[in-house]
């Protein structure tokens, strides 16, 4: 009984071959004697795919995996399983990334085989899809990122504008042990600044667990600052409260009292350069999903507040080995006590 030959369509190196053989003239039929492929495969290839100047390799790859992904439009597995869908729907509105849920579902179902899918099928869900209410709801709940990747600006020759902070360490004078994160207990501080800079919101990241504190601010002066900072830190237990890196902020002016009152040491980045915090810069920029730019933290309560803070606890991080930062954090406790 003859078997039926399956039908591959060309990889990337037989379209490399193609092109260069119908640059040198040869012809369809030749080049598929070549390849070990039907006249009729080559020719369809070079037809469907060929631009105004002619057949290439690269834009005809691309010709053909846009025409696959047309073609796989309805046949999600999101859009067909309704306990997968729902598992995945769940996380994206609690602001798990898509790369944070498939991890988390390997944990959560270690041996369930029909809840696995990957970050990337979850992306092509919500964008491949047909208009509709799965399309409109996995596209909300995806995270806003930037369309590029902003440069570090160089620091060298920067000149700082605001005034110096008296007696304030430089984060070169930081201990080791900070920098390597081997040691919990050392945090990462910031302000995210509310509607014409008037209102503002305390947030403070540990760094190696990743844990969460938003601290709610009835002002932004030097004094409010300190004093809620210290009232939120001290509710931690005194193991896991060792330093604060921040930036030159004049609201962390009266830092010497702040040590004084809690035992953290805190240490300064160099002016104009985030990447320092880079813990604390990027949990700011989860914050602002809940609080975009424009928010009157006036006008937030201290309930809506705390309960924004709980988010990111709640999601499993890749740095964590897929596990949430307060997983983690009651983990170091337990083992100090």
């Amino acid at each position: 009984m003859p078997t039926t030959k399956t039908y591959r369509r060309l990889s990337s190196a037989e379209r490399e071959e193609v092109s260069r053989g119908l640059a040198q003239g040869e012809s369809c039929r030749a080049l598929a004697r070549r390849l070990g492929r039907a006249a009729s495969t080559v020719a369809c290839e070079v037809n469907r795919n060929s631009g105004s100047s002619g057949y290439r390799a690269y834009t005809a790859g691309r010709c053909a995996r846009a025409n696959a992904t047309a073609r796989r439009q309805g046949k999600s597995r999101l859009a067909g399983e309704d306990r997968l869908r729902a598992y995945v729907i769940e996380k994206l509105g609690k602001r798990w990334s898509p790369r944070e849920i498939v991890k988390r579902m390997v944990q959560e179902y270690p041996r369930d085989t029909h809840m696995r899918l990957s970050h990337e099928a979850i992306y092509q869900s919500s964008y491949v899809l047909p208009r509709g209410e799965l399309k409109k709801t996995l596209v909300q709940g995806l995270r806003q990122e930037r369309k590029y990747r902003r440069k570090k600006r160089q620091r060298l020759e920067q000149e700082e504008t605001r005034g110096k902070i008296a007696g304030m360490l430089s984060i070169e004078e930081r201990p080791q042990a900070v920098a390597n994160r081997t040691i919990p207990g050392h945090w990462e501080g910031d302000l995210i600044l509310g509607k014409y800079k008037r209102t503002a919101l305390g947030t403070l990241v540990e760094r190696t667990t990743r844990k969460t504190l938003l601290v709610p601010l009835t002002a932004k002066d030097a004094a409010s600052v300190r004093q809620a900072y210290a009232r939120e830190l001290g509710l931690l237990p005194k193991q896991m409260t060792k330093t604060l890196t921040y930036d030159q902020g004049k609201e962390m002016s009266q830092h010497r009292q702040f040590t004084i009152a809690t035992g953290i040491q805190v240490y300064f980045a160099h002016p104009g350069s985030p990447w320092e915090r880079g813990t604390n810069e990027n949990t700011n920029g989860l914050i602002r999903q809940y609080f975009p730019k424009g928010t009157d933290f006036s006008k937030v309560s201290v309930r809506q507040i705390k309960r924004v803070e709980r988010e990111p606890k709640r999601s499993p991080r890749k740095v964590l080995d897929w596990k949430k930062p307060d997983e983690v954090f009651n983990q170091l406790v337990a083992l100090k006590v």
